[in-house]
C-alpha cells in the first residue's frame, strides 16, 4: 500500500500517519522527494486488512490518495517510488549517465590488475570490476586468489581511484568482501540466494544483482526485494544473457529487459555484453546496442593478454579494443542525451 501525502501537509500529519500504521502492527517506510512525502506498507495483508487500512488512513489530515500494489515486489517498483534512484559510490553516480565497469573476470596477479585498471582509468572507466572469489562450472578450473586478489583490487582501487566491483559467495564472507570492495556483486548463480542476498542487504555496500541463467524479470526484481527489504537500498540490477536454445553465443542478451526494467522498477539497470556473448568479437556491438537502449552502464571484460586469462579469455576485450570502444560509447551516449532534449539534429 501507498500513501500519497499533500505537497503541503505538516511534519505533525505525517507523525499521526505513522503512528496510526503502526498501531496496526505495520512498519511503514517513508520515501521523502522533492515535491512530497509517500508512505509505504510493504507487508502482506488480506482483503479485509487492505478495506480496514484504506479506510483509516484516508479520513487523517494531510492524505491525498492511496493506492494499493499490483505486483509481488513491492519496494523496488516504480508504485512505492516513481522517481529513479541514483546510486553514489564515491565520486561515481549510477543512474544517469552511463558508467563503465571494466576489469578482468577474475583477479590473476598483482602486476596485471594494476596494469589493467590504470589502462582502464585512462580510457575512461568508471569502476574496477574483477573477480577474487570465482564460482566456476568446473572445480578444476581457477577458482580466484580469495582474500589476496581483494587486496590487490584495493591497490589498484588506490592506485586510480577507480571503486572497486566484485563478487561475493557466500553470507559468511560478505563482511570480508565488504572491507575491500565499494559494491558487492551477486553472480548469476546466485540470484536466488537468499541467505546471502539478506546478508547483502544488511550492509551499507551498494549490491550489484545479475540475473540469473534462466530467471525472469519477476524473478529478478523478487530477488532484489530480499536486499531492499532488509534495508538496504541500494541495488543495481543487471541483466548478463538468459540460457535460450541458441547455441552460437553463451547467453542471449535480452534488450528488451532494459526498457521494461525501467518501467518496472526505479533501480539503476546496467548490461554484461561480455557474458552474453562470450566472444570478444560481439562485445562492443552488444554494448552499444545497451547504450542505445537506455542503459545505466556497461560491465566489460577486459584483459591485459586475453589469450593467456584463466578465466573467461575469450570474451574479454584487450586494452585497445577496450579504448576504442569507450570512444563509440561517449558518442552513442551523447546522441541519445540528446534525443532526448530535442537537440539532435537529423540531416
Amino acid at each position: 500500500m501507498v500513501i500519497l501525502m499533500s505537497p503541503d501537509c505538516r511534519k505533525a500529519e505525517v507523525a499521526e500517519i505513522l503512528a496510526a500504521i503502526r498501531g496496526r502492527g505495520f512498519e511503514p517506510r517513508i520515501i521523502s522527494s522533492l515535491s512530497r512525502t509517500v508512505i509505504g506498507i510493504v507487508e502482506e495483508m488480506h482483503h479485509g486488512r487492505v478495506e480496514e487500512m484504506t479506510a483509516l488512513l484516508s479520513g487523517l489530515p494531510g492524505v491525498e490518495g492511496i493506492e494499493t500494489f499490483g505486483g509481488s515486489f513491492k519496494l523496488a517498483s516504480r508504485e512505492f517510488r516513481p522517481e529513479r534512484t541514483i546510486i553514489r559510490v564515491r565520486d561515481k553516480y549510477i543512474g544517469g549517465a552511463p558508467v563503465v565497469m571494466a576489469g578482468p573476470c577474475a583477479v590473476e596477479s598483482r602486476e596485471s590488475i594494476l596494469r589493467i585498471a590504470e589502462m582502464a582509468a585512462a580510457s575512461g572507466a568508471s569502476f574496477l570490476r574483477g573477480g577474487a572469489f570465482k564460482p566456476r562450472t568446473s572445480p578444476y578450473s581457477f577458482r580466484g586468489l580469495k582474500e589476496e586478489g581483494l587486496k590487490y583490487l584495493r591497490e589498484a582501487s588506490n592506485l586510480t581511484g577507480l571503486p572497486v566491483v566484485t563478487e561475493v559467495l557466500t553470507p559468511e564472507d560478505v563482511p570480508l568482501v565488504a572491507e575491500y570492495a565499494d559494491v558487492l556483486q551477486i553472480g548469476a548463480r546466485n540470484m536466488q540466494n537468499y541467505a546471502l542476498l539478506e546478508a547483502a542487504g544488511e550492509t551499507d555496500r551498494p549490491v550489484f544483482l545479475k540475473r540469473g541463467l534462466m530467471a525472469t524479470i519477476k524473478e529478478l526484481l523478487l530477488s532484489a526485494e530480499y536486499i531492499l527489504a532488509k534495508g538496504n537500498s541500494q541495488v543495481i540490477l543487471c541483466e548478463r544473457g538468459i540460457r535460450t536454445f541458441e547455441p552460437a553465443t553463451r547467453n542471449t542478451l535480452d534488450l528488451s529487459a532494459v526498457p521494461l526494467l525501467k518501467e518496472m522498477t526505479h533501480l539503476p539497470v546496467v548490461v554484461d555484453p561480455s557474458h552474453a556473448s562470450g566472444k570478444r568479437e560481439l562485445v562492443p556491438a552488444l554494448a552499444l546496442a545497451a547504450v542505445a537502449a537506455g542503459a545505466d552502464g556497461l560491465m566489460l571484460e577486459v584483459h591485459d593478454n586475453p589469450e593467456a586469462a584463466l578465466s573467461d579469455g575469450r570474451q574479454s576485450l584487450t586494452l585497445e579494443a577496450f579504448d576504442y570502444l569507450m570512444k563509440k560509447i561517449e558518442r552513442v551516449s551523447m546522441a541519445i542525451h540528446e534525443s532526448e532534449t530535442g537537440e539532435l539534429k537529423c540531416a
